[in-house]
């Protein structure tokens, strides 16, 4: 398939630079794959679309404060430095700016020296490795020094930290927020439970791939980044018998929907409890094997994002569905409004 198959109109004005005052008050729109119909609502409302034995699947992975600001030791010029992913213990792997002035064995100080970072390896387009040197806890240390990374078409700063995470958060690693997730508040998740619903977690630790659009014209020749998962007994189990009970099982966004879709692959449509790395990438053609209802925010033109969606539902009228919640002034991307398929 062609990436301009993926592209459509978009405002600048309809980018969402500012999270809404009260989460579960965004707008969603609520598709019907079985009907070709849609209809417009709140997405308070989403709990009329769930039954009771349905199960709802939540990344609870938490965003690292990973951008660090610093300087270079020998010359003292300003370096940017944004964690991606952990390597195992004090090693990163990171994007840098200038990049141009980081060799391998240069040092960049955090905070006067508070924390510093050894370059151990180049590689392209300004990836770099890092061994991190710093007294005491490296997670108090990245607290103290670290801002959120908001993704690069956010251009208002954040006042609240916790508005880039979700009310579930718990096991910090993220670079950037699983945003589907953004939009529930707990009271809504208790009336979720009350109507019985099961609430299940997953984790999945969101790199910087997920903002990056799509750059090659035939799709199938795209590179998927590889992002760390983990999924439990408990949540496997509540999955399984959701599926043999006659249930559906709803994904909170395209992080969940890539990690049920690997274990699934993996293991002839059953899911297990399972961690490791996936590059799983999701487009027009790709056979879903756990997911039964996708719940999404708005997504980059050409992005793999809206391929995955587009997998889920139909190219043409996905883009038909984009282009009417343009007509309708949705807010899209991170802080934007949602959309649940069923």
């Amino acid at each position: 398939m062609k990436l301009e198959q993926f592209d459509f109109y978009l405002p600048e004005e309809l980018i969402a630079q500012t999270p809404l005052l009260k989460r579960d008050t965004s707008k969603l729109l609520c598709v019907d794959r079985k009907n070709n119909s849609h209809e417009h609502k709140v997405f308070s409302d989403i709990i009329d679309y769930f039954n009771p034995g349905d199960t709802l699947v939540l990344n609870n992975t938490r965003v690292m404060p990973a951008r660090l600001y610093g300087a270079k030791k020998d010359t003292g010029a300003a370096i940017e430095v944004l964690l991606l992913k952990n390597l195992g213990h004090n090693d990163w792997e990171c994007l840098v700016k200038p990049a141009k002035r980081i060799k391998e064995g240069g040092i960049v100080s955090f905070g006067d020296g508070i924390m510093e970072a050894v370059c151990t390896k180049v590689l392209d387009d300004g990836f770099r490795h890092f061994e991190f040197k710093y007294e005491g806890i490296f997670q108090e240390r990245l607290d103290e020094l670290g801002t959120m990374p908001l993704p690069p078409y956010i251009k208002e700063r954040l006042t609240d930290k916790e508005r880039y995470q979700t009310v579930y958060s718990k096991e910090v690693g993220s670079s950037a927020a699983p945003t589907a997730g953004l939009h529930f508040t707990n009271e809504l998740l208790e009336k979720i439970k009350e109507k019985g619903v099961n609430i299940a977690y997953l984790t999945l630790h969101v790199g910087l791939g997920t903002f990056r659009p799509v750059a090659v014209e035939n799709i199938e020749e795209h590179d998927m980044h590889s992002e760390y998962y983990t999924l439990d007994e408990d949540t496997a189990r509540i999955i399984n018998k959701t599926k043999e009970d006659g249930g559906r099982v709803f994904s909170v966004g395209t992080t969940s929907t890539r990690t049920l879709e690997t274990i699934a692959r993996d293991n002839n449509g059953k899911i297990v409890a399972a961690s490791g790395w996936t590059n799983i990438f999701i487009y027009p053609g790709f056979e879903f094997k756990c997911v039964d209802g996708l719940i999404t925010n708005f997504h980059l033109p050409k992005s793999s994002l809206i391929m995955l969606v587009s997998a889920f539902y139909d190219r043409e009228k996905v883009i038909e569905l984009y282009n009417i919640a343009v007509e309708n002034k949705y807010r899209f991307f991170s802080f934007g409004d949602a959309m649940i398929i069923i």
